[in-house]
């Protein structure tokens, strides 16, 4: 047995605890910054460069589904449609109402998440779209009109990034068909979505997929940033098929008493 030295104290666990919190966090930082940064980088360059094969995807893209378009006024409203269900209003609406619940129910860290997670995306795009600064496409005889930039497609992103949410928050509750119908039908929606804005002529197929890369990519930051801040608080932690909080599943389905606190003896 290894006896220290006299006058020398053992470390203590205060000590201790703050370095590897910073080693979490400092990990959690490289982490954010390779799946924020990489898979875009690579999409955002190609887009930049006018990558002949992705320049020849976007213009049949929006020739062959705008000349579709132009003759089917019923294609267009269901288009039309599926593209206001993903509109920055109806996630506004939608994510508030989780958050009110989330709550009223007394779990705050998810409501936390819900609210950085979506209001940090809606920066984001706003912030690379400013620095691309793409302008949408023209066609002749357009079937809807849009303002703004076109370079990542905002509804694109918020799709990924809000069905993601609710995934990660409801999951815990979902189980057997009804997980795989709830997983299924956000997989659809979210591709439902990135098509009706390049149907309607008001984005490129490459501002599409560059909204499901950057919303893929800051919903895996954020994700590993709450495992992170678990782990911090003495949690283990949890695979993404779990959801953020699968020890709260008694509290999302509305009972009041959690799994941690039933396992805690009076």
């Amino acid at each position: 047995m290894k006896l220290m030295p006299k006058g020398t104290a053992a470390p203590s666990s205060s000590s201790v605890r703050p370095a590897s919190r910073f080693g979490a966090r400092s990990a959690l930082a490289a982490v954010a910054l390779v799946l924020v940064a990489v898979p875009f980088a690579l999409v955002l360059l190609m887009v930049e460069d006018k990558w002949p094969p992705l320049l020849r995807a976007d213009t049949g893209a929006r020739d062959s589904l705008h000349g579709y378009a132009v003759s089917h006024v019923g294609f267009v409203g269901a288009m039309q449609l599926i593209s206001n269900s993903g509109s920055a209003l109806a996630w506004q609406i939608v994510l508030a109402a989780v958050v009110v619940w989330l709550l009223w129910r007394r779990l705050p860290r998810l409501a936390l998440f819900v609210v950085i997670t979506a209001a940090g995306s809606s920066v984001l795009n706003t912030v690379v779209k400013a620095t691309v600064h793409r302008l949408r496409p023209v066609v002749t005889n357009p079937v809807a009109h849009e303002g703004g930039l076109s370079f990542p497609s905002g509804h694109a992103q918020a799709a990924i990034v809000g069905y993601g949410v609710l995934l990660l928050v409801f999951l815990p509750i979902l189980h057997g068909a009804w997980r795989r119908l709830g997983v299924a039908l956000a997989i659809f929606m979210v591709l439902a979505i990135g098509f009706s804005r390049i149907a309607l002529g008001v984005h490129y197929l490459s501002d599409v997929l560059g909204g499901f890369v950057l919303g893929g990519a800051w919903l895996l930051a954020m994700t590993a940033a709450f495992n992170a801040m678990r782990v911090e608080g003495g949690r283990r932690p949890v695979d993404g098929s779990e959801g953020l909080e699968p020890e709260q599943s008694p509290r999302l389905a509305g009972h009041g008493t959690t799994d941690d606190e039933k396992n805690v003896s009076p």
